[in-house]
């Protein structure tokens, strides 16, 4: 495909229409169906579900939403600890996002409703802003994130160390995305034909990053960037390989992601965060998937500064986020989804973050009342012979 320069060229009608026919001619030869897809990029999900992606899909071709929103991830424990920290009368730096997700009882918006001291930053740096502003007080900041916002996180702490600020601490929940990819392909309930890996944690730590898992697993793992095209030009590229029966990574989004990723922004988070087991909602706990600040940095680590512990959470009653994010389970099939759990009283996160596969399903594709969706997101039930959109 000629990739265009412009941004409104990666939505070209014309080059959109000319993509679907060769994805549904594509699906046409494949020796097995339906082919299930999966991208695990939050901002993925939202344009899929707001561009109506799925609708330009043969029945043939089966595309779910994986873990790709780290708020999602988060796991209710985690949740549970900040809520504690904030009863102790700590200022609490938090991205927005993170503000309504459930914990096992109770949200960090409810904290401050109770008079916790809970602020939104639109940066981690706001954290140290107010640290160094407020010597006399304890600032935690609740650093959620894949490996794009890792580097970030890292730097602060930097920062604080070389300026000795003293009173700043992270409570941490950073995840490594190919950690959740293997747990995906390995886990015996989950069937994936192939991915769309994310381009914003792709461009940090590159193509080769997936290279293990494709030789692993041989399943066909195709960075594609956020526009319609884009996303169209990579589900054509896994179906290109699915149908010649390869498991390659390949990178469609080169204006951006390097084979090798960003080197300034690894070296910083090897030198400032190690892996550590992590919990994962709806993955469970994974070895070695997450990062915590090291032994160095014990000094900015909330958990051994305040001796807060990091307990297992438990979901909402009723909530399937686990499953949605494990691609098991489409969020108009969840009997909450539109009912109970909708984005101004979620139930669970994946209808708390922008990002989040349900809140997407919800804002640009939401099922009729009586409608449940089918394979590939459309929904409704038949009436009279006829499908309801």
């Amino acid at each position: 495909m000629n990739r265009p320069d412009l941004l409104d060229g990666f939505r070209d009608r014309r080059l959109a229409a000319a993509l679907q026919r060769r994805i549904a001619e594509r699906a046409s030869r494949l020796p097995r169906t339906p082919l299930t897809l999966m991208e695990v990029c939050g901002t993925h999900t939202v344009a899929i579900a707001r561009f109506g992606l799925r609708r330009l899909l043969p029945p043939a071709v089966r595309l779910v939403s994986g873990p790709g929103c780290p708020v999602c991830v988060t796991d209710a424990g985690f949740i549970d600890a900040a809520c504690e920290l904030a009863r102790r009368g700590m200022v609490l730096a938090t991205f927005g996002d993170m503000l309504r997700v459930p914990g096992t009882a109770g949200s960090l918006a409810e904290a401050r409703a109770a008079g916790g001291d809970v602020r939104v930053c639109l940066s981690p740096l706001a954290a140290l802003e107010w640290a160094r502003g407020e010597p006399g007080r304890e600032v935690v900041l609740i650093a959620v994130g894949f490996e794009t916002t890792t580097a970030p996180l890292a730097a602060v702490v930097a920062r604080a160390a070389a300026e000795g600020v003293r009173n700043l601490s992270l409570l941490t929940a950073c995840k490594t995305m190919p950690a959740a990819l293997d747990a995906l392909l390995r886990a015996p309930d989950v069937t994936v034909d192939g991915f769309l890996c994310p381009p914003h944690v792709s461009a940090i730590i590159g193509a080769a990053a997936y290279r293990p898992l494709a030789a692993a697993y041989r399943r066909p793992l195709v960075v594609a960037g956020f526009e319609p095209l884009d996303i169209l030009d990579g589900i054509d590229a896994v179906l290109a390989q699915a149908g010649r029966g390869a498991g390659e990574v390949e990178n469609r989004y080169t204006r951006v992601v390097h084979e090798n990723g960003n080197p300034v922004a690894q070296a910083l988070v090897r030198a400032h965060l190690e892996p550590e087991d992590a919990a994962w909602r709806g993955l469970g706990v994974l070895p070695g998937s997450g990062l915590r600040l090291r032994p160095a940095f014990a000094a900015w680590d909330a958990r051994v500064r305040h001796g807060i512990e990091v307990r297992p959470g438990k979901p909402a009653a009723g909530c399937r986020c686990g499953d949605v994010l494990r691609g098991r389970l489409d969020p108009g099939e969840c009997a909450l989804f539109g009912r109970a759990c909708t984005p101004a009283s979620p139930v669970g996160p994946c209808m708390v973050s922008a990002e989040g596969s349900c809140a997407a399903r919800y804002r640009y594709d939401r099922a009729p009342a009586d409608g449940a969706p089918s394979h590939n997101g459309r929904t409704g039930r038949r009436k009279n012979g006829r499908q309801k959109r």
